[in-house]
């Protein structure tokens, strides 16, 4: 195992138009339609290119074994099973999480356009991958959301606060605020201290991970990621202690009971399963129907501009916004290329000989 940051297994780097064409080429010969395809590709690229490579191309390699195997079902869409108007619960019947999400949050937002607030439940959608997606997708539309997601089909990985062993997923959250001309808001994040798909990346590569991440079988710190991957299992820690460890627990009741989705427990844990099951609440606002959309833009402004005008601590540039990080890597990963590690792109490739994928269609690289 290498040393903290310090890969043995190199990188390739893809320029983000073809990565996007291979992953479509891959989702359509695996028989998606182009439009399933396109999403994926879409979602997935802008991931890789915001820094979150967790939830970017790599992911393809179970999305495909899970086509395979049923768990996750090509070109279905989502289906409101139950109306109330401004709540409803929609079913994404195992389907593509970035069709079902997308169809999902176009049904609240139309409906939020009408009642001013629209609580929205998704059930039963496979990986609806990077949260701050939907988030973004909302405040295009000039809507404030909120989102809470719990994962279940698989076995535990993340420790409750003060555990020795995992007891539930990653369960993420997030919140997206609309800036009118400008990038919105958005606060979207891992209620453990790291992203399994960073595990799986640090795996991957045959890197140590930053101390204070991991637990190992004993309940012990590690700083290998081979714990969660090889027997006898470790964990993931929440983040920020008891904080964390509790906000995951509010996630997998708000995504899993409420919507009637399920909680990740030994119902739904598969042993050797790979399903992928995400669960999401949210609640998507019409600033309209609260304080006036000229008053909230305002404050807004007025509030976020305060924010960063504060002096920076040593050593940093300046004070950053939520989603500000990541927009900066965009920049950077669109003009030099999304960095793919060694280990996933050989995975990739044998996807693509998996779905007799023409080699015409496999993106040439640099070595990184």
């Amino acid at each position: 195992m290498a040393a903290e940051g310090q890969s043995s297994v190199g990188e390739v780097r893809i320029k983000p138009d073809p990565l996007h064409g291979f992953v479509m080429a891959i989702c359509q010969a695996d028989g998606s339609s182009a439009e399933e395809a396109r999403l994926v590709a879409d979602h997935l690229v802008l991931a890789n290119l915001f820094g979150h490579d967790s939830h970017g191309v790599g992911m393809i390699p179970a999305y495909i074994q899970n086509t395979g195997n049923g768990a996750c079902v090509r070109n279905h869409h989502a289906k409101i099973v139950r109306d109330n108007g401004a709540v409803i619960v929609i079913d994404g019947g195992a389907g593509y999480g970035q069709v079902v999400a997308k169809e999902a949050m176009d049904i609240g937002i139309e409906r939020a356009r009408t009642h001013g607030v629209c609580v929205v439940g998704l059930k039963n959608a496979h990986h609806i991958g990077r949260i701050g997606h939907w988030g973004e997708q909302c405040a295009r539309a000039g809507m404030v959301s909120t989102h809470w997601v719990n994962v279940h089909g698989h076995k535990s990985l993340v420790a409750p606060f003060g555990g020795a062993e995992p007891r539930f997923t990653t369960n993420p959250y997030c919140t997206a605020v609309p800036r009118p001309g400008r990038e919105p808001i958005v606060l979207d994040f891992a209620t453990s201290q790291v992203a399994m798909g960073k595990v799986r990346v640090a795996n991957n590569k045959q890197v140590r991970m930053d101390e204070g991440l991991l637990i190992d079988a004993a309940g012990k710190p590690t700083t290998d990621p081979g714990v969660m991957y090889n027997p006898p299992y470790g964990a993931i820690l929440p983040f920020g202690l008891h904080k964390g460890g509790g906000l995951a627990v509010i996630c997998d009741l708000l995504a899993g009971a409420l919507t009637g989705g399920r909680t990740h427990s030994p119902r739904t844990i598969k042993k050797d399963g790979t399903d992928i099951i995400n669960n999401m609440l949210s609640i998507i606002i019409d600033p309209a129907s609260m304080g006036g959309v000229e008053m909230f833009e305002d404050e807004v402004e007025t509030f976020i501009t305060w924010v960063k005008s504060a002096r920076p601590q040593p050593g940093v540039a300046e004070v950053l916004t939520p989603g500000e990080p990541e927009r900066a890597r965009r920049l950077d990963r669109e003009k030099n290329g999304v960095p793919i590690d060694g280990t996933t792109w050989r995975q990739l490739l044998e996807v693509a000989r998996k779905v007799r994928l023409n080699d015409t269609a496999i993106p040439q690289m640099a070595a990184g």
